[in-house]
Formats: structure tokens, sequence, C-alpha cells
């Protein structure tokens, strides 16, 4: 069902890794050209093109692009008041964690007379963008509306598709997340044409404006999504190429087969590309998950969905001799979601330095991290935490330096900015010093 890498008997090196180890294709430069038409298509004909986008690819022409306020309010009266108190702890949770990652604005004094602030400040306006495909994701409006408030930004955007089952409104429980979280700005519009009516605006036919632009679209999404983000990057900030979800388990002799096999499953079960690899320095515990898949995958409900995506090139068993070897492999892949299961679990988590979120130990799997851990689950994929971190409170924030110096601090360091403006063959950049220097008494 799952392959088998041995990586045992040879020197590891993280960066050599990168294209040893098993990772799910992520084809975006290909989506592009099925892209781009959609966002000029979007560009010229705004929300008409939004409305037949709709039906040709979701299946459902929908009859309102702006969810009605009354459809959210419904949403959320009608929600399965055991899901509504998930969604409330989950957002009071998210919102502890993230309150935290709130920066202070600094004022560094570098001379008398002479200081630096850098101020933080919010975006004035940002997109987020919810999938509906094979599941449904409140939890992912928690987790973009959560951090994009706690950052203070005034003005959000939330874009999910239209479903046929829901008269052309996005799902229900979606809806209801919305208006949970206060959002009253929810458009039936999915995919790449979702990304590009956020990052360019779209009008009525009459002229009015149906959505204004946004600074930041984020959010998880298919290939599509991704090669939209990347077509209008520089148009509008994103947040990633979110690409198939993946989950690493690092384990030794001391883990639990059982409860391996099922976090496997579980990640194996968002899409039949998702990702899950095992990495361990033990045979037995190998054999022991391999043996548990063949019992847990018949028994789960979207069993053949599981089984394709364990049985697919990104999914494997990794052998490797010690925990140098665990490390290596878990530095070299850079997991979206990383599980450590070992005897110091607290220990080897310590020393990673590239994963998206990581699940200490056996009571901390990933769905705890889906849900109701506090932290972000919109997190880097196919290799990108090796750079780059997931969505927080900073996505959504600017870091503006603000200089302030008198006359007699700008004197005195006038001969260094003179001598580095010559050095540079730009003068003009020194007399623009100087002139301020004559008759200043300085």
């Amino acid at each position: 069902m799952i392959r088998r890498l041995d990586l045992r008997g040879r020197a590891l090196d993280a960066r050599e890794l990168r294209g040893t180890l098993p990772r799910a294709e992520q084809d975006v430069e290909s989506a592009l050209e099925v892209v781009r038409p959609i966002v000029e298509d979007v560009r010229a004909r705004g929300a008409a093109a939004l409305r037949d986008l709709g039906e040709r690819l979701d299946g459902v022409r929908p009859p309102h692009l702006r969810v009605p306020a009354d459809a959210l309010a419904e949403a959320l009266a009608a929600l399965d008041p055991a899901v509504r108190a998930a969604l409330e702890e989950s957002v009071r949770r998210a919102r502890l964690v993230h309150a935290d990652q709130r920066r202070t604005d600094t004022t560094t004094q570098v001379v008398p007379g002479g200081t630096v602030t850098e101020r933080w400040v919010p975006v004035g306006r940002v997109g987020l963008y919810v999938p509906g495909g094979v599941a449904v994701y409140p939890s992912s409006v928690v987790m973009n509306v959560v951090p994009a408030q706690e950052a203070g930004v005034d003005s959000l955007a939330v874009a999910s598709p239209p479903q046929r089952d829901h008269g052309g409104l996005p799902h229900p429980t979606v809806l209801a997340a919305c208006a949970l979280l206060g959002v009253d700005e929810v458009y039936a519009v999915g995919g790449a044409q979702a990304v590009a009516m956020l990052a360019l605006g779209a009008r009525e036919d009459d002229g009015s404006r149906l959505c204004a632009p946004v600074d930041i679209v984020t959010g998880p999404g298919n290939r599509y999504v991704a090669a939209a983000k990347r077509l209008l990057r520089g148009v509008v900030g994103v947040d990633a190429e979110a690409g198939p979800t993946e989950v690493m388990v690092l384990a030794d002799g001391s883990a639990d087969p059982v409860l391996v096999a099922a976090d496997l499953v579980s990640q194996a079960e968002h899409d039949a590309v998702a990702a899950a690899v095992l990495v361990t320095t033990s045979e037995d515990l190998a054999a022991g998950v391999e043996a548990e898949l063949e019992t847990q995958v018949p028994a789960t409900k979207h069993a053949e969905r599981v089984r394709t995506a364990l049985a697919g090139p990104q999914s494997a068993v990794v052998l490797v001799d010690d925990e140098a070897g665990l490390l290596a492999v878990a530095d070299g892949y850079g997991a979206e979601h990383l599980e450590v299961q070992t005897a110091d679990a607290a220990g080897l988590a310590a020393r990673v330095r590239n994963a998206g979120a990581i699940f200490v130990g056996p009571h901390a799997p990933v769905s705890l991290g889906d849900y109701c851990a506090g932290s972000n689950h919109v997190l880097p994929t196919g290799g990108c935490a090796c750079f780059s971190g997931g969505l927080s409170v900073q996505t959504f924030l600017r870091g503006i330096h603000v200089v302030d110096y008198s006359a007699q601090a700008l004197a005195d360091v006038a001969p260094h900015v003179v001598a580095l403006a010559e050095a540079e063959d730009l003068p003009a950049h020194g007399q623009a010093v100087t002139a301020r220097l004559r008759g200043s008494g300085a």
C-alpha cells in the first residue's frame, strides 16, 4: 500500500536529500496557461465573467455573487450547536495565540538627535480564500480571518466557491463561520477567478462596484488558485502558492504504530495527492505501521482516496540509521506538518530547522493543529518551509521606518554620507545633505 525508501548506511545531507525524498507534484507552470485567460476575462468583464465562470467551472450560476446578509445570518442560526461550540473554541484559542504575535513599535536612538522608529501598520484590505473541493473548510475561515483581525486590518473579504447543492452559495458551514467572526463581505466565487476578483476588483455591467481590490490575498487552494497567485503577485501581495497537503512523522521504536498509522491516514484523507511520509529508525515500527494501514484504511470513510494517496509517489516509509538521519530528512523535506514521536520528542523537535508546524509527542496530532490547538494551519507546502513560515499576524503587517534627525545630527554624519555618495558616483545624493548645512549654523 505504501512504498519503502531505505536510506540506511548512507551519509545524509539535508540539501542533497531534497531531490530524493517523496514529494507531490504541483505543476503550477502549466496551470498558468489555463488561468491567464480567466484572469483577463475577470479584468475585462468583471461580475459578468464571474457568473459565467461559476456556471462553467463550478456547475452553478450564482444567483448572488455577494452573499446576502440574511443568508449569512440564516447559516449561523441553523448551525449545529456542537459545531458552533467547536468553532467558538477554535476562535478563542486562535485569538490567544495570534494576539501575542502582534509586534510593537520600537524607537532606536542612533545618535543624540537622531532616531529611527519602526512602526507596524496593518494593510488596509485583505482577501481571504476558502477552498470548497472534496471537503468543507470552516476551519480555514478561522485560520485566515483571526490573524487579519488581530493585526488590525479594517476591511476583510472572503471568497469561497458556489455550491450546486446549496443554491449557488458557498457551503452554509463556511457562511456560518464568517458570520460568527463578524465578516459580512462574502463572495460566492471560487478558484482562479476568486483570486482575480480580489486582486483586481470587479464591477457590475452598470458600472457599480461589486468588489474593491485588496492589498493581500491569502488562503489555500488547488494549483489553479496557486497559478493565479503567481500570475497576480506584484499586483497584489500573496501568502504562498499552496500545494498538496503533507505530513511527515519522525518516529523511533518507542512510537505507537496505531497512532502513527492513524495520523498518516488522517492526512491522506484530504486528497488523492496528499503526502504522508513516515521516517523511522525502527524497522519493527515500519512493519507495524504498514500492518496497521492494512487494517485502518479499509475501515475509514474515504478509503479509496486514502489508499490512492498512500500508494502514490508522494508517500513512503523512510528508514534511516539514527536520530541524525531523522533530522537530515526532516530538514531536507521541510514538511508542512511535522510530527515528532520519539523517546525525547521535545528535544528532537527543538533541533528541527525546517517545518511549517511541529507537533510534539503522541498527544499532539496534526488534527489538533487543524482545528483547536490555537496555531495556524495555513502553512508552507512543497518544501517552502525551508525559507518561509505559515500564516500569522505578521502576514498582514508592514514595517515602516520613520527617520527623525536634528540639524546637528545630520551635520555630524554628513561627511560619511558625502563619501559614500561619491564612492557610488551619485554626487547629488551628497549635495542633498550639504545643501541643508549651508546657513544652518550646524
